[in-house]
């Protein structure tokens, strides 16, 4: 076998998440399905660095894929590009080591949630931002933001606590909201993430910037360590995978 690392861009709206989906559309479904068809290979199983729900979209996801029988890297990249819809594309692929694994190598992951913040929502963006019309508390949303920042317990910040294999703790480096005319940028860099985390995250600190709460409710919610209606899930198709952290000397 070979290995292959791939970094994959994709607009999620027309797919049901990244994962394989008995009666839907997805990225790893329409990327196996390629790499088949230019390979030849019965079998082909794409492992990315991590899922991505329906209608959330990546800018850098990272996977790999073992081949029975090598072939030039430019001939994956190219078939894959040919084969796929345009919503999907394979930017970089290259061999890599057989130990190197998209998920379990990863150190940290970075997304951004876009918000567009006006009264009219600009049709070419419809299906990369969040809208929200009244105008938002910005400075408000960056002081939430700096008190969630750090080693936590997510546990109020994911639609699922009590399945988290390893724990609720997470250390979250970055977590900072900027703006720029309408659109408001959530940046959010991790070690990891929970289940739906950073959505929930979005979801705070929009009400947040809606003046709804408090921006030192933050804290409190932390050590409730209880997900309630305060922290909804933000809708997906603002949320991106901007892009994976690996070891030194391997590019992400």
């Amino acid at each position: 076998m070979t290995r292959y690392k791939l970094m994959i861009a994709y607009d999620g709206t027309a797919y049901a998440g990244w994962q394989i989906q008995p009666d839907g559309r997805t990225i790893q479904g329409e990327l196996e399905s390629a790499i088949h068809k230019i390979s030849g290979q019965k079998k082909v199983r794409v492992e990315s660095s991590g899922r991505t729900d329906t209608g959330v979209h990546a800018r850098a996801q990272v996977a790999h894929v073992d081949l029975e029988k090598p072939m030039p890297v430019r001939k994956l990249l190219e078939g894959c590009n040919a084969l796929l819809d345009e919503d999907i594309r394979v930017l970089k692929a290259s061999r890599v080591q057989p130990e190197f694994h998209a998920r379990f190598s990863a150190i940290g992951k970075e997304y951004r949630y876009f918000i567009w913040n006006g009264d009219v929502l600009p049709p070419h963006v419809r299906n990369q931002r969040t809208w929200v019309r009244k105008p938002l508390n910005v400075a408000a949303m960056k002081k939430a933001a700096a008190l969630l920042e750090g080693k936590h317990d997510f546990a109020a910040f994911t639609a699922n606590p009590n399945r988290e294999v390893n724990g609720t703790i997470r250390n979250l480096s970055v977590l900072k909201v900027s703006q720029k005319g309408r659109e408001i940028v959530i940046t959010a860099r991790s070690n990891g993430f929970l289940y739906k985390m950073v959505r929930s995250l979005a979801g705070f600190l929009i009400r947040v910037g809606n003046e709804e709460i408090p921006p030192e409710s933050a804290s409190k919610i932390l050590h409730s360590k209880v997900r309630t209606a305060v922290v909804p899930t933000a809708a997906p198709q603002g949320l991106f995978l901007w892009r994976v952290f690996y070891g030194r000397g391997v590019e992400s």
